[in-house]
């Protein structure tokens, strides 16, 4: 079969065999993709440091019968993450971006706005100001994925919650109002929803130079994270990394 060629985001490698490696792609034409790099840890020619998790590259691929996995022929650095500091806040943003994608994306289905989501975030993943490009990664993917509520609707009694407080439940879609919250719920704060109102309005690069400590927006990455792991039905590793930062 002929090689097919995509822009890509590595996400993973994994050791296979002696000197193979197994890849997670996410790729533009066909999403994630799953291949098998043969020889990568002896060939720089074919690989050089394109596998490193988070290197923008241009893959070359194909698919091979009655097969899973593809085999991955050639990969062209465009961008890599490692052409600047890698610090301990950064390489966790960083891994958390590849976590997310790699366990919500569906194997072989084409997103183009999940794709042009995480470049634009990568590019705002600098030193240690991470906490807004997390924030909007985090928003934006739970949007993308169909499992962000209405923000300004009491899910019980529909009542309008701009300008009032409003609750949510680890067990359970949506916000409420005061009236209907459940027992052990926690608030999200009218100033972190209209946070995610400025970010649903506006590209990521429109927050650069914002003074963005972790407190700013917590309540809606925790309602985010919780919201993205009942779903996927697991823990974010990263998730807990990020908050002990």
């Amino acid at each position: 079969m002929a090689l097919k060629e995509s822009e890509a985001i590595v996400l993973r490698t994994y050791p296979l065999r002696e000197a193979d490696l197994l890849v997670t792609l996410f790729t533009r034409l066909e999403g994630k993709v799953r291949g098998v790099a043969r020889s990568a840890k002896k060939s720089r020619r074919r690989f050089g440091g394109a596998l490193e998790p988070l290197t923008y590259v241009r893959a070359f691929y194909e698919d091979r019968e009655r097969q899973e996995l593809a085999r991955l022929d050639s990969c062209e650095v465009l961008e890599s993450p490692m052409s600047t500091e890698v610090s301990y806040p950064r390489a966790a943003a960083l891994a958390h971006v590849a976590e997310l994608l790699d366990e919500l994306l569906p194997d072989r289905e084409a997103g183009d706005a999940a794709f042009r989501l995480a470049l634009s975030v990568l590019h705002q993943i600098r030193g240690s100001e991470i906490w807004m490009p997390v924030t909007y990664f985090d928003l934006w993917m739970t949007r993308l994925m169909g499992y962000l509520p209405d923000l300004s609707e009491c899910m019980v009694c529909g009542r309008n919650l701009n300008g009032s407080r409003a609750f949510y439940h680890a067990l359970a879609d949506g916000l409420t109002c005061l009236n209907d919250k459940r027992l052990a719920s926690s608030e999200i704060s009218p100033e972190s929803r209209a946070l995610a109102g400025k970010m649903f309005r506006a590209p990521v690069e429109t927050f650069a130079g914002v003074e963005w400590p972790k407190a700013l927006g917590a309540d809606l990455r925790k309602f985010l994270m919780q919201t993205l792991e009942r779903h996927i039905e697991k823990k974010l590793v990263t998730a807990g990394v990020l908050e002990k930062m």
